[in-house]
């Protein structure tokens, strides 16, 4: 009677499956995803940012069911790791992160950081076939990452500085006006790009523009840019050319108001993290901005798309959305599935021939190097509720008219990259 009675009971809770032994069913484990950022110091505000995208982009695809593959499905994983900036402590959290069991490593704001990361990654990969990782990165953009310094396993979802450079470059080749301008930026690998490609870009294709100035300054040390906005001033530059990002770019708009410079600037990042409301009403058609995606890009979908992000994140100190990020995730997503495996050597594969879409934005991977490949946007600053201005930055009043979109096949640029593919 007890035998028969408890194959009853079996029987009872395989079939309704009750609540309690429901849940100690085997759950599949995340996939983690290692975030390596300046957390802290003087561009934490950057990587909190960009801690904020990849959240949100992950949450919307757990929300999903998590990514499928071999008849089950798991989640994704954030993991946040304080590199503080540096290239030496960015090396050790890449160790910890991958004993912890990482299987995609993730990081952006510093081209310097990137570098040593691909070098270490390559090294890993080829020690520990069995605990490789894939590096993907949102936003370090020296054009050697995807040209002499290519990895298989790096993928950039940015544009990187010479498709920006171009961007910016088809505004200011039509701005007939423009006579002299003054390059200056962040001494490391990326500004010391920036500068390179300005110059070049400039004796292309507008020769009769002098460049009367130009400046490396050190990275995230200054505090007072007001010594460099009075040379600017000085130099009699009608605009202003640099890559500066953080608090470097917002403290030299700030400085160049405040001493009354009235020439323009031509930024790669101007259109958020404080630099708008740093410049006020002097920023106005006078800050202009390159970017993949910016909130006032019109049409329905992308609307849709920013107005998900505000009420998943409202506060105004909070906005700044990239869609880069945002199709990273996705990218990731469908490699996954296509693969059937989050292991390394079958996500690279399935990573390199990416093409994904998300409200109406959508890029590929070019296979050759690794870069993704996207259309990219110019705004130029305004007055929030002026035509073609719906939505301001950071709760500042202003924000970015689009004035130039350049299509995914003009922003490509040609690359040099001897991709070494594992056997």
């Amino acid at each position: 009677m007890y035998i028969f009675g408890r194959w009853l009971l079996n029987l009872f809770l395989v079939a309704l499956c009750v609540p309690v032994f429901c849940a100690a069913q085997p759950v599949a484990a995340p996939i983690k995803i290692a975030m390596i950022e300046a957390l802290s110091g003087p561009n934490a505000n950057a990587g909190e940012a960009v801690y904020r995208n990849l959240v949100w982009a992950i949450e919307r695809v757990n929300a999903r069911g998590g990514v499928k593959q071999g008849g089950g499905a798991q989640m994704l994983a954030l993991e946040r790791f304080d590199s503080k900036g540096q290239n030496e402590e960015a090396l050790t959290l890449l160790r910890s992160a991958i004993d912890g069991g990482a299987q995609v490593i993730t990081q952006g704001n510093s081209s310097a950081n990137a570098l040593a990361l691909i070098d270490a990654i390559n090294k890993h990969n080829e020690r520990e076939p069995a605990k490789r990782v894939v590096f993907l990165n949102y936003s370090a953009v020296d054009p050697v990452l995807t040209n002499e310094k290519c990895s298989y396993w790096h993928f950039r979802f940015d544009a990187h500085a010479d498709m920006r450079m171009a961007a910016l470059m088809s505004v200011i080749k039509d701005d007939s006006a423009l006579k002299s301008v003054y390059v200056i930026g962040q001494d490391y690998s990326f500004g010391q790009a920036v500068l390179r490609e300005a110059k070049r870009q400039l004796g292309a294709q507008r020769p009769d523009v002098q460049i009367v100035g130009e400046e490396l300054h050190p990275m995230a040390r200054i505090k007072d840019f007001s010594p460099y906005a009075t040379k600017i001033k000085a130099s009699g530059a009608q605009a202003v050319i640099t890559g500066n990002w953080g608090n470097d770019l917002t403290l030299m708009v700030k400085a160049a108001r405040d001493v009354g410079y009235e020439g323009k600037f031509y930024t790669f990042y101007g259109n958020a993290l404080g630099a708008p409301a740093a410049m006020g009403d002097a920023g106005i058609g006078r800050v202009i901005a390159v970017a993949d995606w910016l909130p006032n890009v019109q049409t329905a979908q992308s609307e849709a798309f920013y107005q998900l992000f505000r009420q998943r994140l409202p506060k105004p100190a909070d906005d700044y959305v990239h869609m880069r990020m945002q199709l990273m995730v996705e990218a990731l997503a469908q490699a996954i599935e296509r693969a059937g495996s989050s292991a390394a050597p079958a996500l690279a594969a399935q990573l390199e021939r990416a093409s994904v879409s998300l409200f109406g934005q959508s890029g590929t991977m070019r296979e050759v190097d690794h870069q993704f490949q996207q259309a990219l946007v110019v705004g130029v600053m305004d007055k929030a509720g002026s035509p073609g201005v719906k939505f301001d930055v950071e709760g500042s009043g202003y924000g970015f008219r689009i004035i130039r979109t350049i299509e995914a096949a003009s922003a490509a640029q040609p690359s040099n990259c001897k991709m070494a593919r594992p056997g």
